[in-house]
């Protein structure tokens, strides 16, 4: 149970403008919200982390008003939302954005247009919406394009305009659903930026959505939802003492036997990149090195170090400790079908290979096992590249959605491809998969030319869409069954083959069941056994993991590695989670279609820490102040991260004094300075500011 928040200032703590109590809401036979308790306390932002399905939206769409709850009770502003004329009566004092790049907004009419019909709406005197529209498009640096059209703008640039138009009435509070995803994060960054000051010089109450655990940052307090329930909610201090843990950091030359033997001692071991991390119970890091050491005597072990736990962590632990996790396929409810079979080719295929209608749930099996270290005799490996392209373009009438794009990945390697929403990801995939003629350019994919690809070149070739592909009407084995027929798997291995799929995802005790009843980190690997049930050389993956928790998405990662060291497959993966791309050996950044950076990740770290530096971050006893001086001092890249500013910088000792001066000339009470890791978030915004600046663009984004 979520812990009780006071809702006055009588014990000192801030009033709570939003105040959620038992909160229930169906869809049908859907349970999305069960029972959630909630405040969100006046003049802070609090922010609502979870994957997609875990029933934020449905929660702020209550909160909102423009959604009926089914029950519970919620307190908004003084007032009970129990009937539309309650939720009617707040909406003057309220400033709702919905989830999708600018939803709210008229794609016909112009920056200005939109942002006028926005005040009207709420009766807004000329005067006042001359200088509130001035300052906001200020703020935002949308001031050169008021009048282009809401279709010509960049998502960066529509989420900030969807910003400017409910802020523009100076609401009290302010819900924002998910207002950054598939944004890039140099506008993701912007967006926050200009969020936190005009909510600080406002007194604004938000509650905002995010699927991203790295805006934890910007937010004063957390909830964490999973499942349509708050696991825990608090302060980021408050949620990082639930990792009850130790992290360990491991480099090793034998990483995947090093994996497997830790795996056996420990519950969370997860790949990145050339290191190992585990968390080892208890708060002694010297006993946990100790730990990690003893479990891999004898091994090649270069590097044993404490890191420091993140929110992500905390999520998985949380998530780890509900009784339902426990779940394994001999608990499953199994072979009990949703609806009578219908006259299918895909049922007669599955009764034919499978003819009794039971499947046996079996013992959960280790990847370590379905996915051995010996390669499958059946998948040749060409060792002289297995994906190719150059000078990839791709033109939709006057758009070009792909730029020049060139690369190469050799077989077991994992190429990340990120960027934003439209950055032209999906695109290339398309291409080299044959699904899309290219306008220009060239491209080899498993030892065949992409202009025609042979059927025979498919068959080595495994595509995992954003979408995931599966047909939700049939069941889970109706689904593998049909995967393994298109891709022309010998009937006499189709049932071996359909069985190492339900045993990759974790499904054995539900093959009879619909697709769309399985959780979605079990659908998301059953889609991948299904792009690899032919054993394919080469597998593209377009943003697989986008809504999976975090258990989830570590699960799914183990099996790309695996199959990348153990069985040499050459996977191009995409995705616009930053935080992935320590899991890839080489990186290519697009934005606007065109390829900004390309190389392994440390490579891309160690090019913007000579070119930029190396982050600086500043604690002070008001952030927010310390923000504003420090950017009329010249420091122009200075963001906001929790109760600290960032900024790159080449010289720490010198910045330092530039730093501290102006601040002590404010009054600021500088608390803390200290060195961070370059990310590659840091690494996605310098390419794209310099891009921006090479291409003399009047576009900020």
């Amino acid at each position: 149970m979520v812990e009780e928040q006071p809702k006055s200032n009588d014990d000192g703590q801030a009033e709570a403008v939003v105040r959620v109590r038992g909160l229930e809401k169906w869809y049908g036979k859907e349970h999305a919200v069960g029972g959630v308790d909630l405040d969100v306390p006046r003049g802070q932002i609090l922010g609502l982390v979870g994957p997609d399905g875990a029933g934020k939206s449905s929660l702020l769409r209550c909160v909102a008003g423009v959604l009926q709850h089914d029950g519970g009770h919620i307190h908004v502003m003084g007032s009970t939302i129990d009937s539309d004329r309650s939720a009617e009566s707040i909406k003057s004092r309220l400033g709702w954005m919905p989830q999708g790049l600018g939803n709210n907004l008229y794609r016909e009419l112009s920056v200005e247009e939109n942002v006028d019909y926005f005040a009207n709406l709420r009766s807004l005197p000329p005067d006042e919406l001359k200088q509130r529209k001035r300052r906001l498009l200020e703020v935002t640096r949308l001031t050169p394009f008021t009048n282009r059209t809401v279709k010509q703008l960049s998502g960066g640039m529509k989420q900030k305009l969807a910003l400017i138009c409910i802020l523009i009435h100076y609401p009290e509070l302010l819900v924002l659903d998910e207002p950054t995803t598939g944004v890039d994060p140099l506008s993701r960054r912007d967006f926050w930026s200009i969020l936190t000051q005009l909510v600080a010089e406002r007194s604004m109450t938000t509650l905002v959505s995010t699927a991203y655990m790295d805006e934890a940052s910007y937010f004063a307090r957390l909830a964490l939802m999973v499942d349509g329930t708050i696991l825990r909610q608090g302060s980021r201090e408050d949620v990082l003492s639930e990792v009850h843990e130790t992290k360990v950091g491991i480099r090793t030359g034998e990483q995947m036997a090093a994996l497997n033997r830790l795996k056996k001692q420990f519950r969370h071991v997860q790949i990145m990149g050339s290191e190992l991390h585990v968390l080892v119970r208890g708060d002694d890091p010297a006993d946990a090195r100790r730990q990690v050491e003893e479990t891999l005597e004898g091994m090649d072990v270069q590097e044993v170090r404490t890191l420091h736990a993140d929110l992500e962590d905390a999520l998985v632990t949380l998530i780890c400790r509900r009784p339902e996790h426990e779940t394994t396929n001999e608990d499953q409810e199994h072979d009990r079908p949703s609806s009578p079979p219908n006259d299918r080719w895909a049922v007669r295929l599955v009764r034919a290979v499978f003819p009794r209608r039971r499947t046996e749930p079996e013992p959960a099996t280790e990847l370590a096992e379905l996915i051995g270290e010996q390669v499958p005799p059946e998948r040749r490996v060409d060792e002289d590249g297995a994906v190719e392209a150059s000078g990839l373009i791709r033109q939709f009438g006057d758009f070009r959605a792909v730029d020049d794009v060139s690369f190469s990945i050799a077989p077991g390697q994992i190429f990340g491809l990120l960027g934003p929403n439209g950055a032209g990801k999906t695109t290339v995939i398309k291409m080299l998969t044959g699904l899309l003629p290219p306008t220009g350019g060239s491209g080899r994919v498993a030892g065949a030319d992409i202009h025609g690809v042979p059927l025979h070149v498919k068959q080595r070739i495994g595509y995992m869409a954003q979408t995931f592909s599966l047909y939700p009407d049939l069941s889970v084995l109706e689904n593998v069954a049909l995967y393994a027929t298109v891709y022309r798997v010998p009937r006499r291995e189709l049932r071996q083959r359909c069985r190492w799929v339900l045993q990759l995802a974790g499904l054995t005790g539900m093959a009879h069941k619909r697709t769309n009843a399985v959780p979605m980190g079990a659908r998301q690997r059953m889609a991948l056994g299904c792009a690899l049930v032919h054993r394919p050389q080469v597998v593209f993956l377009d943003e697989p993991t986008s809504g999976v928790d975090p258990v989830g998405r570590r699960q799914f990662w183990e099996i790309l590695v695996r199959l990348a060291r153990q069985w040499r497959v050459a996977i191009l993966v995409t995705t616009h989670y930053m935080s992935e791309a320590e899991h890839c050996d080489h990186l290519g950044l697009m934005h606007d279609g065109a390829l900004i950076a390309l190389g392994t990740p440390e490579q891309l770290r160690k090019d913007v820490a000579s070119e930029a530096g190396t982050p600086l971050l500043v604690e002070t006893d008001d952030p927010l102040a310390a923000l504003d001086v420090l950017r009329r001092a010249g420091f122009d890249d200075v963001v906001l991260q929790g109760r600290s500013v960032r900024l790159l910088s080449r010289d720490h000792r010198h910045d330092e004094k530039q730093i501290r001066q102006p601040l002590d000339e404010a009054g600021i009470r500088v608390t803390e300075m200290s060195q961070g890791d370059v990310t590659v978030q840091d690494v996605f915004v310098h390419h794209v500011t310099a891009s921006n600046r090479g291409a003399a663009t009047d576009d900020p984004m």
